[in-house]
């Protein structure tokens, strides 16, 4: 996966749609990104914090009760076990070291499900900084233990009310206080949205996940290579880490969205949020919205990579429903004893249903992400069970 354009594309995607007030501090983002990245020292430090502090390498863990009743290999690679339940925290560690390089001493981001938010408070705890963090109301209400955990942390948390009240409407929150605190705030962006060079830069960080995983499969496989390759979907940060490892391989790479939220399999090429790529829309071109039993899937576009990968055909986009996800869930607890997050249970929820259908051969090789733990769920899902 290369670089994106001079101008931030990935083939027609991605790009830099932003405020004239906004050009100069993507630009500033853009310039120190690359400075760092080619200094070893930069490097040096966030692979000690990445070890030492976040729990890297995160485990590939064979699926071996699944794998027997499904007829394939089936391995898990375990971003749930990273230090505050996600792979989030291996973007924000990236960007908290950067904005420190920077100058800045105010993170700002939005969150949907919590855990970006709460990576993002972690990493302000941690370099003394301090944390912004927007959030819609809706995702507050399913979200009420990540939102305590982003204020016990030190986080302020600002509820969003606008639109539908969810990821879409923080981001836009984020993006508009941005404008105006430029000066000592850096927006921490959580997934691989964003004008340029965000989604490029959020790939980055989070390669660290396919890196890993590929030599884990070495051993495990005794090949680096396994036949396929998931991960869920909606900004898309896990699987773009993920198929950063994989991307030239002969692995067949397949990204999970929300029904109802499927950018890559229902949405049109349209801007939002300073980027150009597949969106859902309106009759009339609005950006509309979108809906998921998952708050980090609950959103209306999709990383550009993605829809690059998806329109060259390197990569495969898949949607399921709330009721498969919920499944998924609860068949991997049952059998492995691991609860992972919902969004993790899109990847899961494919797999199931694409060997019962046959569209994934017995015998086939496959890695799943899971991209965090189920703990932030379990008010969901026990709503659902009354």
């Amino acid at each position: 996966m290369p670089e994106p354009s001079a101008g931030g594309r990935f083939g027609q995607h991605g790009g830099r749609f932003v405020p004239e007030s906004l050009i100069a501090a993507c630009e500033e983002v853009e310039a120190a990104f690359r400075d760092a990245w080619a200094d070893p020292r930069f490097h040096q430090r966030l692979d000690r914090f990445r070890t030492a502090y976040a729990g890297r390498p995160t485990a590939l863990t064979p699926a071996w009760n699944l794998s027997a009743e499904l007829g394939i290999t089936l391995l898990l690679k375990r971003e749930d076990l990273a230090h505050t339940g996600s792979h989030k925290i291996n973007n924000v560690l990236g960007q908290a070291l950067l904005a420190q390089r920077m100058g800045r001493t105010r993170l700002l981001a939005e969150t949907g499900a919590g855990q970006h938010g709460v990576a993002t408070a972690t990493a302000a705890a941690l370099f003394g900084m301090r944390a912004t963090v927007f959030m819609g109301e809706r995702d507050i209400e399913r979200q009420e233990l990540n939102v305590f955990r982003m204020k016990a942390l030190g986080a302020e948390v600002v509820p969003v009310g606008t639109g539908s009240r969810t990821l879409k409407d923080a981001c836009n929150e984020a993006m508009r206080h941005w404008v105006g605190a430029v000066a000592d705030s850096y927006y921490c962006v959580g997934s691989v949205i964003g004008p340029h060079p965000y989604p490029w830069m959020v790939r980055e960080f989070q390669r660290v996940i396919g890196d890993e995983a590929r030599a884990q499969c070495a051993v495990e496989l005794n090949t680096s290579v396994p036949d396929y390759v998931v991960a869920c979907v909606g900004g898309g940060s896990n699987a773009a880490g993920t198929f950063a490892g994989f991307v030239d391989t002969g692995a067949r790479l397949v990204g999970v969205e929300a029904a109802g939220g499927a950018a890559m399999t229902s949405g049109e090429l349209g801007v939002v949020h300073g980027y150009r790529s597949r969106v859902l829309q309106d009759e009339y071109g609005q950006i509309a919205e979108a809906h998921s039993i998952s708050a980090g899937l609950d959103y209306p576009g999709v990383g550009p990579e993605h829809a690059h990968l998806g329109e060259t055909g390197r990569a495969r986009y898949v949607q399921v429903g709330d009721d498969e996800v919920l499944a998924a869930l609860y068949r991997l607890a049952r059998t492995e004893g691991i609860l992972c997050a919902l969004e993790s249970a899109h990847a899961l929820a494919w797999v199931f249903r694409a060997v019962e259908e046959g569209d994934l051969p017995r015998g086939s090789r496959v890695l799943v992400t899971l991209s965090g733990r189920g703990d932030k769920d379990m008010p969901t899902l026990m709503e659902r069970d009354r």
